[in-house]
């Protein structure tokens, strides 16, 4: 089943901008700490994030951070998130102990615009499918049976099993006549039937990035040159880090928005769309 991107903010630090205002005036300030905090307003903080913003001040900015719950994403997307490490925090759904029994998958973009080769693709998820259930309840079924030879199986399953009866029915047998063991040996099943699964697999990500580590992430991955399903990604967590703090985030952008390609000879040659394309967001913040 093809599934879709959904990006949300589950919480953020408290005075999100006033907190890293708080910690650069600091540096460069003899008052007390509650002085400095009784002196921030709004407006200053919107002035003096831009000065310290433009000068490229990039430590003050690890006292904020943001968590963002996202689903929709393959695990080839997240092979590449966790790349970020310095700042970050990642929990992420387990293919150990949550069952794949009906996986959403994600169809790449360049896949997706044409007919035949995104059918093909599907038909090769749903394989995919059959093959991680087959293995799933196979393997499932012959731990019942070798925990049978040993005497550790309820008389029901030992029934089951001398009857003749397998497959499904012999694994509900268990999980009804003995919810422990049927949870020991069905972990040990989908751990190892996971190794099937493909890149495509969906999965769910909790994320949590101070606004340093956003910056970086936001720098590599809304560049063009990042692959597709992240920078979609990437984007969308973009859009609401600027409802957030605005003043902040519009310098976390790709440096050709404010300036000149990092890229050198790779890049994209866009940077006149990408220009276009965040400087409406952020005029839409201006004030």
């Amino acid at each position: 089943m093809e599934t879709k991107l959904n990006v949300v903010i589950l919480s953020h630090t408290p005075e999100f901008e006033q907190n890293i205002v708080r910690g650069a005036r600091l540096c460069y300030s003899s008052a007390d700490i509650e002085e400095l905090r009784d002196q921030i307003t709004p407006e200053s903080a919107e002035r003096f994030l831009n000065m310290i913003l433009e000068i490229g001040h990039g430590s003050i900015l690890e006292h904020s951070s943001i968590t963002f719950g996202i689903e929709g994403v393959s695990r080839s997307l997240t092979h590449q998130l966790v790349r970020h490490r310095i700042g970050c925090s990642y929990s992420q759904k387990s293919q150990r102990y949550v069952s794949e029994g009906q996986f959403e998958y994600v169809i790449p973009k360049p896949i997706a615009k044409y007919d035949r080769l995104k059918a093909d693709y599907i038909k090769m998820m749903e394989k995919l499918q059959e093959d991680y259930n087959h293995i799933t309840l196979s393997l499932l079924v012959e731990q019942i049976k070798e925990q049978a030879a040993t005497g550790k199986v309820t008389e029901e399953v030992n029934s089951t099993i001398a009857n003749g009866i397998e497959g499904e029915a012999l694994v509900e047998i268990l999980k009804a006549s003995d919810k422990k063991l049927y949870s020991k040996l069905e972990k040990i099943a989908i751990e190892n039937a996971r190794y099937v699964l493909p890149n495509a697999c969906e999965t769910k990500i909790q994320v949590t990035m101070n606004v340093r580590a956003l910056f970086n992430f936001f720098k590599e991955r809304l560049c063009d040159r990042a692959q597709e399903e992240i920078r979609d990604m990437a984007y969308e967590m973009w859009l609401a880090c600027m409802e957030i703090a605005p003043t902040i985030f519009k310098y976390a952008v790709p440096t050709c928005v404010h300036g000149k390609c990092k890229e050198g000879k790779m890049t994209c040659g866009k940077m006149l769309y990408y220009k276009e394309k965040h400087g409406k967001i952020i005029k839409k913040y201006e004030k």
